[in-house]
């Protein structure tokens, strides 16, 4: 063959090889491909990534073997056995059939779920848990969130050390970033956009909860000039690493377990997560598992009890093994007085505080066609509403703003956002477009009856600034998820309620709001939560070897069921709040240090657990990781977990459950057992008088509920306390209500 047609046949034959490129990876694109989360056997001494890529199909042509780019996304190995990645249907059904395959799960998106803070619950530099944990110095916090503003203020590393010896994360900042503070950053973003960005928060959320579980002391913060003083974290000396994922605002579960899976790897003591997920069975739930795992490796996680309250029932991140933060008010009010034309004054709240503000009276509108109906506060049609502050219905939990800016377009002066019936008096100091005031249920009736009292209503918008010592304070916010669970009934949910409610902490500018305050206030389980982790951390600091669940009963046991006037906590409605709203009580970090006794828990013992939900033995196995024989384990009922709550129905006639708790402070003491329930219901502790001789002994003791007659459907709520010359160990009992 001559070397011209040799030419030829060899451009040919390039020509076909090409189209076979071409035609296959076109043929691959128009596949329509989704995210899944793939449950497998754990592999044999075996590499895990090999093994993973080994379940992913391969394609051939006619000519050769092509392997396709596979689409794997994440490789697990420290908290979940399996990985994630972007599957057809067909190639989903073909993965489905290989050895070791368990289950699929489709990915999906979970919502998001201070300067005075670190005051209102009790840390001073002077004295209590701040001195003692030397503010949390050693302590390593893992943030799974939306990523962090690096450069703010707030994560200085004045006065920290360098991270402990056993820290094992990198920083994924280009240049700069990571410090003493922020030891550690990674993006975690491949499910969402296909391409991991920095670490850098773009949507201010991550940055919030940060500096809320771990800032560095910033002097004169505030947001335009309200809730003015020093900010500061629950443990500004802990450091924080930074697990960015969430992109954008969305949040996958892909993403969520690969954040949770470095962060293990990594060596993090604590873990703040402060994403809102649905509840459903353990064996099905990733989230369950990788927590599961994390607890085993004895990292302590703090979880958002979610923002679906105040439904029953609504509580998210129920796993017993983590704790479970419920979202409570403070002290401090962002004034703005409803003053009626009639002379009655309604306290509300805004952060539009005009500094000119003088006390001008304008008419005041309601724009529905009757004073049953909701307003039209979008279209206003059929009301002119130009020059006169508009009544508006509230929106939630977002949106409020909004309304706002529809009554300052159609020419409003101004705006009173009242609340509806299920809100009450949960009410948001937000940055409103116009002179405002949120007021609650009540006050909004007030408001309505004055309005059809008078053929010429007029109000006029009073702003007082920041208000401290306002009452009643320690309130549960009415988003704030609510127990009994939905997976685990048997097990108090929430844990605990710590600051929920307007919470000023630092923040990155975002899309939404370019104009850099360098601290904004918001409210959600999601600020809640962080506090919880910065608490967990001063305990950690105190005392390094304990336990997830010995941290975890210290803040349950040591925690608040009053407020600050010595009356029972209220909820949204101002009554007496159930422990299915606030958990064990508010956290009070001062007392959680030093506890006296402790409910402790071991792996085993949730493997007891999960055999006793009746589930079986398989679904117990695919949430520890490994195969469970049930009955060489044993099984419990949830009462009997050893956990610092006990949920019990004695209707049936009187039951017992026993319980375990270790001394953790001075050697020779003695406990007696105090019990408060109502009337109908008899509780006998056995035996009534604990003696301890040493520090870490353990002491058992069970506890009877009877009925004395018949509850019906009503609940009953009390406490169980062990007092001694020094320690109350409080732990709740709850009779639910029958349904």
């Amino acid at each position: 063959m001559n070397p011209s047609s040799c030419l030829i046949s060899y451009f040919f034959w390039y020509l076909h090889v090409c189209s076979l490129f071409f035609n296959f990876f076109a043929f691959a694109s128009s596949i329509e491909r989704k995210n899944y989360i793939i449950h497998v056997q754990p592999p044999d001494d075996f590499d895990t990534e090999v093994y993973h890529r080994s379940f992913l199909p391969v394609y051939h042509t006619t000519e050769s073997e092509l392997e396709e780019p596979q689409h794997l996304i994440y490789s697990y190995s420290e908290v979940f056995s399996g990985f994630a990645a972007r599957l057809s249907e067909e190639e989903l059904n073909a993965v489905k059939k290989k050895d070791g395959f368990l289950h699929v799960y489709p990915d999906q998106y979970v919502p998001l779920a201070t300067t005075h803070s670190p005051d209102f619950l009790g840390l001073h530099t002077g004295g209590g848990s701040w001195p003692r944990s030397g503010l949390g110095r050693g302590v390593i916090i893992g943030m799974l969130d939306t990523g962090i503003l690096p450069s703010h203020a707030s994560f200085t590393d004045d006065g920290l050390p360098p991270p402990p010896k056993r820290w094992k994360g990198i920083c994924e900042f280009k240049t700069g970033g990571c410090n003493n503070k922020i030891i550690g950053a990674r993006a975690f973003g491949s499910a969402v956009i296909n391409v991991t960005a920095p670490p850098i928060d773009d949507a201010g959320h991550g940055t919030h909860t940060a500096s809320t579980a771990a800032g560095n002391f910033v002097g004169d913060a505030s947001y335009k000039g309200n809730a003015n003083g020093t900010a500061a974290g629950m443990a500004p000396h802990a450091h924080l690493a930074i697990y960015k994922v969430c992109t954008r605002g969305r949040c996958s579960i892909v993403d969520v377990l690969a954040g949770l899976d470095a962060a293990v790897r990594d060596r993090v003591d604590v873990l703040s997560f402060s994403l809102g997920l649905s509840s459903g069975p353990f064996q099905y739930d990733p989230i369950a598992m990788a927590t599961f795992k994390a607890m085993e490796k004895g990292i302590f996680m703090s979880c958002a009890a979610g923002n679906g309250g105040p439904e029953i029932g609504s509580v998210s991140n129920e796993f017993p093994w983590v704790l479970t933060v419920a979202a409570g008010t403070m002290d401090r009010s962002i004034r703005a007085t409803v003053k009626l034309g009639n002379g009655k004054e309604l306290d509300g709240e805004s952060l539009f505080q005009p500094a000119n503000s003088g006390p001008v009276s304008y008419p005041l509108v309601y724009p529905a066609s009757n004073m049953a109906a909701n307003p039209d506060c979008e279209n206003f049609e059929g009301f002119d509403i130009h020059g006169k502050i508009a009544l508006c219905m509230s929106s939630g939990l977002s949106g409020r703003v909004d309304i706002g800016s529809s009554v300052l377009g159609f020419g409003g002066t101004g705006m009173i956002l009242m609340n509806s019936k299920p809100e009450g008096y949960t009410t948001f100091a937000d940055a409103h477009v116009l002179p405002a005031s949120h007021v609650s249920y009540s006050a909004g009736a007030a408001i309505l009856s004055y309005i059809n009292s008078t053929t010429n209503p007029t109000a006029t918008l009073v702003f007082k600034g920041t208000v401290m010592d306002s009452s009643p304070s320690r309130t549960i916010a009415f988003f704030s998820s609510r127990g009994p669970s939905k997976a685990t009934p048997g097990i108090l949910k929430p844990d605990i309620t710590g600051p929920g409610m307007n919470i000023l902490a630092a923040w990155a500018p975002t899309l939404m709001h370019p104009f850099d305050q360098g601290f904004n206030i918001v409210s959600g389980t999601s600020m809640a939560t962080p506090h919880l982790s910065g608490i967990a951390a001063l305990v950690k600091s105190v005392h390094p070897n304990w336990s997830p669940a010995a941290i975890k009963s210290a803040i349950m046991t040591t925690s608040d069921n009053v407020d600050r006037t010595g009356q029972p906590i209220k909820d949204e409605q101002y009554q007496k709040a159930s422990f299915f709203a606030m958990g064990a009580g508010h956290v009070n970090p001062s007392r959680a240090v030093d506890p006296g006794l402790v409910y402790d828990l071991g792996v085993n013992d949730y493997i007891s657990y999960l055999c006793g939900l009746g589930d079986g033995e398989a679904a117990v196995s695919a949430v520890v990781h490994r195969s469970v024989n049930c009955s060489l384990v044993g099984s419990i009922k949830e009462a009997e977990l050893n956990y610092p709550a006990i949920v019990i129905d004695p209707r049936s006639g009187p039951v017992t459950v026993n319980r375990t708790v270790t001394n953790v402070s001075l050697a020779k003491s003695r406990y007696a057992a105090v019990v408060y329930m109502p009337k109908e219901i008899k509780v006998i502790v056995r035996p009534r008088i604990l003696h301890f001789s040493n520090v870490n002994q353990k002491m058992s003791f069970a506890v009877t509920v009877s009925s004395r007659g018949n509850l019906g459907n009503a609940g009953a709520e009390g406490s169980l306390m062990w007092v001694s010359s020094s320690h109350v160990v409080r732990s709740p009992i709850v009779i639910p209500a029958s349904t």
